[in-house]
């Protein structure tokens, strides 16, 4: 749905659909109020455990929603997992078309959450956060039948006139957690993913984006089956909670420290899971560079979203000389995109909340001031700023900045750039820009990153052919397009055997002898292809 022209995202924030979509969400307001009674009201409200009186549970959940607020919950999910009601191909497209009935109905709402909580434009919100979830969904619905089906695979003599193939199987019951700097983005990407593979999903927003969780949790569960979808909102504790329960699957996108407590939870149940963190992402200009677009690139990637971005470029790393070339271009393009004036600029965020503002101003007294460093705690607003004569040891250069705050870290060469890099821990994404490609593929062969991306920043998480995820402290696992699906299915490996012919088997079983050990062998081992060192 197309906003009107002229027409504020809260001036129809709320506002009815036509009268066929009025009629989907009433069903599934209905039979989301069914299951809520049998749930004590875990699909919104932090943490609601005086809801309705519980029907038709067994005695087991009954005893575990008393030790726990969100056991209910989990169970009922499993229960409709068991049934097989999300394996269906037929039952997995309604869900994914679902939730591209969410995106273009509530888009003006979800415009209008995200400018109360981190002030970001609409351009911005269309751009990053519902265009990525739009293209995950095309993508699922356009490949999701051949992503479905089995693979065949190569068989050993023993096997040839048998069935082996890899079956996609859902993992079951799966949690996704998001975070709060793009709310849209990165918590509907996975749900993608999980909805695709066929799984049950309980969806955490993050609390900290508040406007948006309101959004996902009273809204989004109109629009998907409420026997195999839950949104639940929570704050550290609530979600202390809901890690004790047994899921099949975790996915959170989030801080590093966050991150660990996460895995904690998971190992008790021997859970498998993706972590989505974030780290230092190095900006390596060269000095044989175009520095006015190499600055209008950077100045981009930081400053988006008022630098809260896990892969924007966390810091610029380059020589005394570059950098004296670099500033310049870099404060004409941060001009031309906010004005000599970023405060009034519609186009340029805030900080989500007064805790991230204060932690970020802080950050503002490393180094020197070379553009910007301007604050207003009242709109928890910082200019886009620049720092040089950056010390390695300073704070700015020891934590993620997650602010519109771009430290400049001078060194001698590309050598020690490199040098630099490799002796952190291995980032979510490495940025270099040179005119000489050669520069620009030594820095991606001699780095190791989650990501990489030469001569522009952030474009390539907008391609649905590539993984995205992080690596050693950034995190680990991947999803985007295909990978999302692939990080929610588990790859179930099959042998259907022929049940007659038991005189070829007869060979490995005892009594065993050294004719039968070469016949098995011969019919069983993977033989080398014949290759020649150059």
């Amino acid at each position: 749905m197309k906003q009107p022209q002229n027409q504020k995202p809260q001036d129809v924030f709320n506002q009815g659909g036509s009268s066929e979509q009025d009629s989907r969400r009433q069903q599934n307001r209905q039979s989301q109020e069914n299951l809520r009674g049998n749930t004590q009201s875990c699909f919104s409200g932090r943490s609601n455990t005086k809801g309705n009186e519980q029907q038709d549970i067994s005695s087991k959940s009954q005893c575990s929603d008393s030790v726990n607020p969100y056991a209910g919950l989990v169970d009922c999910l499993r229960a409709t997992w068991m049934s097989g009601k999300t394996r269906p191909r037929e039952f997995r497209v309604t869900q994914l078309e679902a939730l591209c009935h969410f995106l273009e109905e509530r888009q003006a709402d979800i415009q209008h959450a995200l400018c109360e909580d981190l002030h970001k434009p609409c351009f911005e919100t269309e751009l990053t956060e519902i265009l990525l979830v739009r293209n995950e969904l095309a993508n699922a619905l356009n490949n999701l039948s051949c992503w479905m089906k089995d693979e065949k695979v190569n068989k050993s003599l023993l096997t040839q006139l048998d069935c082996a193939f890899i079956q996609k199987d859902p993992y079951g019951v799966v949690l996704i957690i998001g975070a709060f700097n793009f709310p849209i983005q990165l918590t509907l990407l996975p749900l993608v993913g999980a909805i695709a593979a066929g799984n049950c999903v309980i969806l955490k927003p993050s609390e900290v984006s508040s406007c948006t969780e309101r959004l996902l949790a009273e809204v989004l569960p109109c629009y998907l089956d409420s026997q195999t979808f839950a949104v639940v909102t929570a704050g550290p504790e609530e979600t202390g909670k809901l890690l004790e329960n047994k899921f099949d699957y975790i996915f959170y996108t989030g801080s590093v420290h966050v991150g660990k407590i996460i895995m904690t939870a998971a190992a008790k149940h021997v859970t498998p899971l993706t972590l989505e963190l974030g780290g230092k992402s190095p900006c390596y200009v060269d000095r044989c560079c175009n520095f006015q677009n190499a600055a209008n690139r950077i100045v981009w990637g930081k400053f988006l979203n008022a630098g809260q971005t896990c892969i924007a470029p966390d810091y610029v790393i380059c020589t005394v000389e570059t950098q004296e070339r670099l500033m310049p271009c870099l404060r004409q393009a941060i001009c031309e995109f906010f004005g000599n004036e970023p405060k009034q600029s519609a186009d340029f965020g805030r900080m989500v909340n007064d805790r991230h503002f204060k932690r970020a101003q802080a950050l503002l007294e490393c180094g020197r001031v070379a553009i910007g460093g301007e604050t207003d705690e009242c709109e928890r607003y910082i200019a886009p700023t620049v720092l040089a004569d950056v010390k390695e040891w300073e704070a700015i250069m020891q934590e993620e900045v997650l602010a519109p705050i771009l430290p400049i870290f001078t060194v001698n060469d590309m050598e020690e750039a490199i040098h630099f890099i490799n002796c952190r821990d291995r980032p979510l994404a490495v940025y270099a820009f040179s005119c000489d490609n050669k520069v620009v593929t030594e820095v991606l062969d001699r780095t190791s990153s989650g990501g990489f991306c030469g001569n522009d920043t952030l474009l390539h998480v907008s391609l649905v052919t590539l993984p995205f995820g992080g690596i050693g402290c950034s995190g680990f696992g991947k999803y985007h397009g295909k990978f999302t699906f692939d990080t929610f299915t588990h790859f179930r490996g099959c042998l259907l055997r022929y049940i007659g012919l038991e005189t070829i088997n007869r060979i490995r079983y005892p009594p065993y002898n050294d004719n039968n050990l070469k016949i098995a062998v011969a019919s069983m081992e993977v033989r080398r292809s014949m290759c020649t060192l150059l």
